[in-house]
Parts: structure tokens; C-alpha cells; sequence
């Protein structure tokens, strides 16, 4: 797999937000008119927008360089969608995706999962994927049900693993700014559940890469590498639950 590019914060506010503003400007109509023909009760081209709907938040996060352009709407933060239009070039664009806040220790939780069901493309190159944060945002762990084209992930493997009702290929790396365990499905999913609580047992307790962290958020997405001519991603359900 070709080295990933090293990930940076949902909100990547570091970036500046002027940046993107003429091509997302450009893609603005015809992103939106790949909505629903049912009015969406959310939608933005904005590189930066987002709302909270029933708990969940959802971002576009266009925070990659050299994007093209990109919208989202939402029926639900269960439901929702991705048009994309970035150009067939090295380096991830962008994360769009939706959050849902945990705030509890590995030890305190009773269970951690979620399901998912998605509708992605088979052209471009991209990764559908959780990514679990710590609130301190030292730690970084991505689950990747589903990817394609030239993608891939941070680090080192360090071999396989069957864990949370899936069998991962698991790399270690680290951004400069945080580590990032990336445990990639040995086939791809559209659609299944995952039980996230024994992954982060076993990197603290198996493995001794983290302490007991509280983890932040859970967030589900596209992290879009490329999607030359505008490409789809629906995410038909998806919920997280915590205990």
C-alpha cells in the first residue's frame, strides 16, 4: 500500500479556511443537486460546515491541500451524504463525517459499538472509516471497513488480529502530532456492526500502546483521497452507542 498521509485533527482549524473557497464555490450546484430528491434538512458546500442533528454532529472538514470540491447533506446524523469532485492526485482532501461524543475512560465503559451501512463508489481512492480520538487527542485509532485505489495507512503492520466481530490487518505509526493505530478489515463491508470496546481493551491491555485514555469521539466517514468527475458516498445508517 502506498504510505497515507498523515491525518490532522477533524476541525484541522490550523488550515486556513480561505484556501479552498474558489473551487468549493465551483462545485456548490451541481454537488447539491446529488442530494436526495427528498429535501435534506442540512446541507453545506462550506469547507468547514457543520450542524448537530439527534446527538450526532456532522462536518464536510475539506481540510486536505489541493482539493476540489465538495457537499453534504443530512437527513438525519444517521443518515446522510457525501458529492465529492477531488482531483486524481496524491494526499487525502478531506474527512467528511459524523460525531458522536463518548467522554468516558476505557475502564468505565461498559460497551462501546456501533452499525453501519454505506453505499460507496467503485472508482476513486478512499477509505470508509471510524476514527476514535482521546479528548487530549494524543491517540488515534481508525477502524477501516471499507477502502479503494491508492490508499494507505500510517506505519508499520503488525500483523492480524480478530477483534470486535472483524479480522483486521493492524498498523502502528505516528503523525508527528499523535499516534495512530489503523486497523484496516482483511475484506471490505458495506454494511455490519462493530464492537469497538475489546479493540480498545487490547491496544491498552494486550498490547501497552495507551493508558487508560477517556475517550473523546467517535466519528464515522470518507476520508477521500480522490473523486475525479464527482462521486457519491451515502451513508444509509449508522449508529454509535455507548454504556
Amino acid at each position: 500500500m502506498a504510505p497515507r498521509t498523515p491525518h490532522t485533527r477533524m476541525t484541522a482549524h490550523r488550515i486556513t479556511k480561505a484556501l479552498l473557497a474558489p473551487a468549493l464555490a465551483l462545485g456548490a450546484t451541481v454537488g447539491l443537486a446529488s442530494a436526495p430528491a427528498s429535501a435534506a434538512v442540512w446541507n453545506s458546500c462550506d469547507q468547514w460546515g457543520n450542524t448537530t442533528l439527534n446527538g450526532y454532529t456532522l462536518y464536510n472538514n475539506i481540510w486536505g491541500s489541493g482539493a476540489g470540491s465538495q457537499c453534504v447533506w443530512a437527513n438525519s446524523g444517521t443518515n446522510w451524504g457525501v458529492w465529492a469532485n477531488h482531483p486524481n492526485t496524491g494526499g487525502i482532501k478531506s474527512y467528511p463525517n459524523s460525531k458522536k461524543v463518548i467522554n468516558k475512560t476505557i475502564t468505565s465503559l461498559g460497551s462501546l459499538s456501533s452499525s453501519y451501512d454505506v453505499t460507496v463508489p467503485s472508482a476513486g481512492a478512499y477509505n470508509t472509516s471510524y476514527d476514535i480520538w482521546d479528548t487530549d487527542y494524543d491517540y488515534e485509532i481508525m477502524l477501516w471497513v471499507n477502502y479503494n485505489g491508492a490508499v494507505g495507512p500510517l506505519g508499520t503492520s503488525q500483523g492480524n488480529v480478530t477483534l470486535g466481530g472483524h479480522t483486521w490487518t493492524v498498523y502502528k505509526g505516528s503523525n508527528g502530532a499523535n499516534e495512530v493505530f489503523s486497523f484496516l478489515r482483511t475484506s471490505d463491508s458495506n454494511a455490519g456492526s462493530v464492537n469497538m470496546l475489546p479493540i480498545l481493551k487490547w491496544i491498552k491491555d494486550t498490547k501497552g500502546w495507551m493508558g487508560n485514555e477517556t475517550i473523546g469521539d467517535v466519528q464515522f466517514g470518507y476520508e477521500i483521497t480522490s473523486s475525479s468527475g464527482g462521486l457519491d458516498f451515502l451513508t444509509n445508517n449508522l449508529t454509535v452507542s455507548s454504556s
